[in-house]
């Protein structure tokens, strides 16, 4: 399982990419106040991703919330080569991922709010299937839950005490 990652990088080095932007209304007794709601994902294409919410009654500081909680969320995901390391499920609420190795040359075969949390991982060739809720919070949770589980074949060797290619077997 992934562990969550301390920023110890500069601010730059993370790309930030904006899944959905939502304008909501709280009713008061004297009318409608309008907020703006944004889904943000950033990553620095080398494994670490994020993703955040933030609200606010502009559109631009909304997002600036958001990057600032998408920098509290961050995990490390392993990489193989330009792939994930085996198919994985992820789930959270009524969103369901599946997420599945691809070779090379295949490219990012996913929908929305996926695709922007698998390219901002770095990850160029995967095939990815959204089922359940379209709802982008679902999928985008969904997506680092499957993130999260992946794990590389010298942890798993590792973890179990064995060597590495005794893994591989029966």
């Amino acid at each position: 399982m992934a562990a969550p990652v301390k920023v110890s990088q500069t601010e730059s080095e993370f790309k930030e990419k904006l899944v959905n932007i939502s304008r909501v209304a709280k009713v008061t007794k004297g009318g409608r106040t309008f907020s703006f709601s944004a889904l943000v994902v950033i990553g620095d294409g080398k494994g670490t991703v994020g993703h955040g919410m933030g609200k606010a009654l502009d559109v631009s500081e909304s997002i600036q919330k958001a990057v600032q909680d998408a920098k509290k969320n961050l995990i490390q995901v392993p990489l193989h080569h330009t792939t994930i390391p085996h198919l994985q499920k992820g789930k959270y609420g009524a969103g369901k991922v599946l997420l599945k190795p691809a070779a090379d040359g295949t490219g990012v075969i996913a929908g929305g709010a996926m695709r922007a949390v698998l390219e901002m991982a770095g990850i160029h060739n995967v095939l990815a299937k959204s089922q359940g809720s379209s709802n982008p919070h679902n999928v985008v949770k969904a997506t680092f839950d499957a993130l999260s589980k992946m794990r590389i074949a010298p942890v798993i060797a590792k973890h179990r005490g064995i060597e590495l290619s005794k893994v591989f077997e029966g």
